[in-house]
């Protein structure tokens, strides 16, 4: 008896020692717990989604909009009792959309429905009449020979498919990217893509493309999948094709934008950062409640519930509206310029930026230290219906990509996005596609996200030194 108990007692020590050891206090997880069934009975998110998009509307980068939004951003904030609401400030070059049309002229003449990319330039006043050239993919358009497309406007039809995770976008959005600068380098005078998108809703999508200092600009446009499709069909028929298509848009100068930040600080590791958000531009079509309007949303609604709560957090939780995320995620560099050298001391971080489906989807790519919060992370947003995912994803979102990129943790919600990329930079992101109890389950997720890593004993969630 006297060795049982012996043995016993060794292994109740043993016992002790990791309970003691655990990174994370029956408190912290206690409170989580609390924040996460509180959100589940009603946020406050859809409201404020339906504030933003209803008294702003679209968003466009660099635009009067985008500033009336930074200014919405920064009452509302005020009004939630933050006092050290601020706005970082960057510079950028602006653009607006101006007249968008095309028709086809031969063999069978009918309107087609279009819109510009963003960046692209503008065709001539009267527009741009030629023969188009059709290509299946964008490899198809890059065999071709140099000086093959010479005064022709290129056409390239391939079409992306729905995913839960959005996985196809970024080997499909290339097209959007390199298509006017691979159809100019072959000749061509103007170049129309299939929309990068996976409805079928007469509505193009826009998205932002550039251009190659080598090769002479030539305008771009997207049409919507229905006249990408009958555009393939008449070509089916042996038919020469002949388009005509106007575009205007032009660009403003040297414009501002600027990043909206608010912090709840922490107590003993103040200087600490544990950072959320979503991007506060959009694109000019819709009123950008889908994207990113929802992540604004879920994530400011984070910040206000533990506000209101009068909860004081160990790490400073850090809410960064990003401006200009949708132009070439320039408010994602601007923070890591400015914060260049406190970025170390920011802890581990995840943007809203995938819609305002539920989350169904944890990906990470953390060290040993930081696993076990990660894991009790993952245990208390499993009864929401959300699964672990990959473990190698270093990914935090996109406007935490240039801080991905110089070496820090990756953390990502994954949300439904089934049908997303149907709504994704068209007319129809609206606030009708948004279900207030998705939102609330994304907000209760973010919770348990935030306030177990601000409260954990692990500073260090696996920055490594970028190659």
């Amino acid at each position: 008896m006297k060795r049982r108990t012996s043995l016993t007692l060794v292994v109740m020590s043993w016992w002790a020692a990791t309970v003691s050891a655990t990174p994370l206090s029956d408190e912290t997880i206690s409170t989580a717990k609390q924040l996460r069934d509180e959100a589940l009975v009603g946020s406050r998110a859809w409201n404020i989604v339906e504030s933003l998009t209803t008294e702003v509307g679209p968003r466009l980068a660099g635009s009067e909009a985008e500033a009336r939004a930074r200014a919405w951003a920064v009452t509302k904030l005020a009004s939630y009792g933050f006092e050290n609401v601020r706005v970082e400030r960057f510079a950028m070059d602006g653009w607006e959309r101006g007249t968008e049309v095309a028709e086809i002229v031969a063999p069978f003449p009918q309107k087609l429905s279009i819109t510009s990319l963003g960046n692209s330039i503008a065709t001539a006043d009267a527009g741009v009449e030629a023969e188009v050239v059709l290509f299946e993919t964008l490899a198809e358009l890059m065999a071709a020979e140099v000086g093959s497309l010479s005064g022709k406007i290129a056409y390239v039809g391939h079409g992306m498919q729905k995913t839960q995770d959005g996985s196809s976008y970024g080997h499909f959005v290339r097209l959007r990217s390199a298509g006017a600068v691979e159809a100019a380098r072959r000749g061509a005078i103007a170049t129309l893509i299939r929309s990068i998108g996976t409805d079928s809703h007469r509505m193009p999508h826009t998205g932002n493309m550039s251009y190659a200092d080598d090769v002479t600009p030539i305008p771009i446009a997207a049409l919507s999948n229905p006249d990408a499709d009958q555009l393939e069909r008449i070509s089916a028929r042996g038919q020469t094709i002949t388009v005509k298509m106007t575009l205007t848009p032009h660009y403003t100068g040297v414009v501002e934008s600027g990043n909206v930040i608010a912090d709840i600080p922490g107590t003993d590791l103040a200087d600490e950062i544990v950072v959320i958000g979503g991007h506060l531009d959009s694109w000019d079509l819709g009123t950008g409640a889908v994207d990113d309007g929802a992540g604004v949303a879920i994530t400011m609604e984070v910040l206000r519930q533990i506000k209101s709560r009068g909860l004081k957090p160990r790490r400073t939780i850090r809410l960064v509206l990003w401006g200009a995320e949708e132009v070439g995620l320039l408010g994602g560099y601007a923070y890591a310029k400015a914060h260049k050298a406190e970025l170390r001391k920011h802890v581990i971080g995840t943007e809203s930026d995938f819609g305002a489906g539920r989350i169904w989807k944890i990906t990470r790519n953390i060290n040993e230290a930081a696993a076990p919060v990660a894991d009790k992370i993952a245990e208390l947003v499993e009864p929401l219906g959300i699964a672990p995912g990959s473990d190698t994803a270093r990914s935090s979102g996109p406007d935490l990509s240039p801080l991905n990129a110089l070496g820090f943790p990756g953390f990502r919600f994954v949300q439904d996005g089934s049908d997303y990329f149907d709504l994704h930079h068209t007319p129809d992101d609206t606030l009708d596609k948004i279900d207030p109890a998705a939102m609330d389950q994304n907000v209760a997720a973010y919770l348990v996200f935030v306030w177990l890593a601000a409260n954990s004993d692990v500073s260090d969630w696996g920055w490594t030194v970028a190659e």
